[in-house]
């Protein structure tokens, strides 16, 4: 019984050691060199010029999860509605439960202006 417990606490001082470890590691032993030409912005291969801080609208953001929600629940019916003539009426409902609380948040989301492009 005791061989177990050790194999579990084993298991948990590597689980604890390995990313603290790992973490302050490179902390601990990499150089500090600061210099401009390490402080710039670089993204994609392409040196930024001007102001580098974009402020984009949250409107795209929201459309797009509401997109991926909308999206995901949809691979979610696809197993549902290929099987429903086998289903039992429990799933059946289920499933209309199902779809119908996405329609109110479709609903939800357009009353509430989500979905209008400006």
């Amino acid at each position: 019984m005791l061989n177990y417990w050790l194999y579990i606490g084993i298991f948990l001082v590597v689980a604890v050691v390995v990313p603290l470890v790992a973490v302050l590691l490179p902390v601990l032993i990499a150089p500090k060199k600061p210099s401009a030409r390490k402080e710039e912005v670089y993204e994609c291969g392409i040196e930024s010029k001007g102001n580098v801080r974009i402020q984009f609208k949250s409107q795209y953001y929201i459309y797009a999860l509401i997109f991926l929600i909308f999206d995901i629940e949809v691979i979610f019916l696809f197993p549902w509605a290929v099987a429903l003539g086998e289903l039992p009426i429990f799933a059946v409902v289920e499933g209309v439960i199902f779809i119908a609380i996405l329609f109110a948040g479709l609903i939800y989301a357009m009353r509430k202006g989500a979905l209008a492009w400006s």
